[in-house]
C-alpha cells in the first residue's frame, strides 16, 4: 500500500510549488477552454507532488545548489518545475492532437 508522507510539511510544500507551477505556466500557455485548463492544472498538480522530490534534486545537483538549498527550498522548487513542464507536455499536445488528430465526418 501506498505510503503517504507523515511530514505535512514537505507536502504543503509540494502543493505550494506545484500549484505556482501550474500558474505561472497559465501565463505563457493559455488555455482555450475551462475543461483543458481544469485538465492541465489538475494534471501539473499531480505531476508537481508525485515528481517534485526527484526533479528538485536533479535540478539542485545539475545547478550545483544542493549545499547551498534547504530541503523545502529543493522541494518547493522541483514540484514547481515538475509542474511547468507537465503543464508544457500537455498544452503542446493538446494542441497538436488538435491540429493533426482525425477530423470526423471528413
Amino acid at each position: 500500500m501506498a505510503h503517504l508522507p507523515s511530514d505535512t510539511s514537505m507536502l504543503a510544500t509540494k502543493l505550494v510549488g506545484a500549484s505556482a507551477g501550474a500558474a505561472v505556466s497559465l501565463v505563457y500557455l493559455l488555455p482555450k477552454t475551462r475543461h483543458e485548463a481544469a485538465g492541465r492544472f489538475f494534471t501539473g498538480l499531480a505531476c508537481g507532488v508525485i515528481f517534485g522530490g526527484p526533479t528538485g534534486l536533479w535540478a539542485a545537483d545539475r545547478l550545483a545548489l544542493s549545499d547551498l538549498l534547504s530541503d523545502a527550498e529543493i522541494m518547493l522548487a522541483g514540484s514547481a518545475i515538475a509542474s511547468l513542464c507537465a503543464w508544457w507536455v500537455l498544452g503542446i499536445l493538446s494542441r497538436l492532437a488538435e491540429r493533426y488528430g482525425d477530423k470526423p465526418g471528413a
